[in-house]
């Protein structure tokens, strides 16, 4: 392998919806906010709205998921 096609290998094209911000919120607080976006997907569902306002509603939804599972991991590290 050359040291050309291992920095490619580690260093993603593409930047990464989930990276971890300065702040870092609550377990707590992520809880809340999984809640309320689980609440709106729900809404939507239900309103039969597809399209981005449902995909922007699963990223926000994802991204705070991966949140939480750093935040456990660091409490409880």
């Amino acid at each position: 392998m050359t040291l050309e096609m291992s920095a490619t290998l580690r260093r993603p094209s593409v930047r990464s919806r989930f990276r971890r911000g300065h702040s870092r919120p609550t377990v707590e607080s992520l809880m809340d906010e999984i809640s309320t976006l689980t609440g709106e997907r729900q809404t939507l569902r239900d309103q039969g709205v597809n399209g981005s306002r449902l995909e922007r509603n699963r990223v926000k939804l994802a991204r705070k998921q991966w949140q939480l599972s750093h935040a456990l991991i660091d409490r409880y590290l």
